[in-house]
């Protein structure tokens, strides 16, 4: 399963610099020389490309992208891939998302964090053995991580991952065991 952590933002300079927006809590993990990122182009990609590299020849985003170097600038990378040294071929990777394989990523040392995609897919259950649905994914709000339940009667519920509510996650179980307010699942 390929998981995003970063996107390509806008150029930076004329030497085929980009901004990188990170989306992975441990960056200093994965943005390191030599790094290879799966690409995908995004199907709603908004930002309109600048002038090809080489007048009339198409440019196509290379599959895979081998991250040069890094430099940390304001909450952001600033990168260099491998053989783009130019601000118009930078601009074309412009809204490109920067994927890794989970199958590569070691499990957390904390055993009561998570990796988001261990959680897609989970039954959500009571106690008692009530299913309420499956997790779909994880939103991360500012104050909590919210599970998007997938609910077994149809519909989307969003669950609060605090302690209190999700007490207990068995992965070797396959399920997400709640205790949920009264009409939590309502709203």
């Amino acid at each position: 399963m390929l998981l995003v952590v970063g996107q390509i933002g806008k150029p930076h300079g004329i030497r085929g610099e980009v901004s990188v927006v990170v989306r992975t809590d441990e960056p200093e993990e994965r943005f390191v020389p030599g790094s290879v990122f799966v690409t995908e182009v995004p199907r709603d990609r908004r930002v309109s490309t600048g002038p090809a590299a080489v007048p009339g020849v198409k440019f196509d985003v290379p599959k895979q992208l081998v991250l040069e170097s890094i430099r940390w600038h304001q909450g952001r990378g600033i990168a260099v891939f491998e053989n783009i040294y130019d601000r118009n071929v930078a601009e074309e990777l412009r809204g490109v998302f920067l994927q890794v394989d989970s199958d590569e990523l070691t499990p957390p040392d904390d055993p009561d964090e998570f990796h988001d995609h261990q959680l897609v897919g989970l039954r959500v259950e009571s106690a008692d053995g009530t299913l309420h649905g499956s997790v779909e994914r994880i939103e991360h709000a500012p104050s909590s991580d919210l599970i998007v339940l997938k609910k077994a009667d149809g519909g989307r519920a969003l669950i609060p991952f605090v302690s209190a509510i999700v007490p207990t996650v068995d992965l070797a179980g396959g399920r997400v065991i709640v205790d949920l307010p009264e009409g939590l699942l309502d709203l």
